[in-house]
């Protein structure tokens, strides 16, 4: 039994209340079915009311799902022989990022995404997803290893934002960013980036330069968290959920505004509800993403990448982001 969000709770428990019935009609041999086919007709057109107009604050709710699927769970699921690579070659290993070689579809690709932990030991061996200055320099070094053997790379995007510790900044967690930024840029093989949770500032787009980025339905994107930005804007972190509908940070506004190339349809109330059919989904995308990359050249991928990011921001006469509080 999935954890369900406070505002699914009437789904969660007309759900309840129709497993019970059935499990009656079971157990006594009474014809409920009229009554029962009465109560799923409820549940869908409740499912469509409440998962058909989720707004943007409940979208950053499934996001950080405990249960969301993380890098190593569609690993699992998109991919075969995966074998992980470590370590920086300078500092050491840093568990919140992971990375490796594997095959998709029978070709070499390498993989690099952030992990985040499924309980509270996990998460704080993997430091809560949130990488040190060793992490992306160890996703740099499979970048340069895949560009120099003509791999592609797919990068699986889910952080709250690269670690702000004095270690980590001593260890030059700005510049390792950066650093990432430029080399992506410039990188000679196709470079697919998917948001799969949440994406924040900096320590997401250390992963993100690249060709096309698609993002799930259900995930975040964005400079900061609704929280910093409400405590920031309004010195108040309680005008989260105000916060969330202005940055427009969610998949739908992000793909309007052209930021992502595409938005991956989510199983209805979240991708951690059924992990199988939601690889599915990333796996059409990423297959039509891949084809279309081989095609260009690598002087191709490059000049791609660079007209891609110089268009985004781009102003249209009309105001992006509003100030006004509702």
């Amino acid at each position: 039994m999935h954890s369900y969000l406070p505002f699914e709770k009437p789904v969660v428990e007309l759900r309840d209340k129709i497993d019970e019935l059935k499990s009656f009609t079971d157990e006594k041999g009474i014809d409920l079915s009229g009554e029962i086919t009465k109560l799923e007709d409820r549940l869908k057109q409740l499912e469509d009311d409440i998962y058909g107009n989720l707004t943007p604050w409940q979208r950053v709710q499934i996001a950080r799902h405990t249960e969301r699927p993380t890098t190593y769970d569609y690993i699992g699921h998109l991919f075969t022989d995966f074998i992980e690579l470590h370590g920086d070659r300078l500092y050491g290993d840093d568990e919140a990022i992971v990375g490796g070689i594997a095959k998709y579809k029978g070709e070499p690709i390498t993989i690099i995404g952030h992990q985040r932990g499924k309980d509270t030991k996990e998460n704080i061996r993997r430091n809560f997803g949130m990488p040190h200055p060793e992490g992306y320099r160890k996703a740099l070094r499979l970048m340069k290893q895949a560009e120099k053997f003509l791999r592609p790379v797919i990068c699986f995007i889910d952080t709250k934002g690269a670690y702000p510790g004095k270690a980590a900044e001593e260890r030059g967690q700005s510049e390792a960013i950066a650093r990432n930024l430029l080399e992506m840029a410039g990188l000679r093989v196709p470079v697919v980036c998917v948001v799969i949770g949440e994406g924040g500032s900096g320590g997401a787009l250390a992963l993100g330069v690249g060709n096309h980025i698609h993002m799930l339905e259900n995930s975040t994107y964005s400079v900061i968290s609704p929280e910093g930005a409400a405590a920031l804007l309004w010195k108040d972190a309680n005008y989260a959920k105000h916060a969330a509908q202005t940055m427009r940070i969610t998949a739908p506004d992000l793909k309007e505004l052209g930021v992502i190339d595409e938005m991956i349809t989510e199983v209805r109330g979240g991708a951690h509800k059924n992990i199988e059919e939601q690889a599915r989904y990333i796996d059409d995308v990423l297959e039509q993403s891949l084809h279309s990359l081989r095609q260009q050249s690598d002087e191709e991928l490059v000049e791609q990448r660079y007209e891609k990011y110089k268009k985004i921001g781009e102003v249209t006469g009309e105001s992006v982001v509003s100030g006004e509080q509702d």
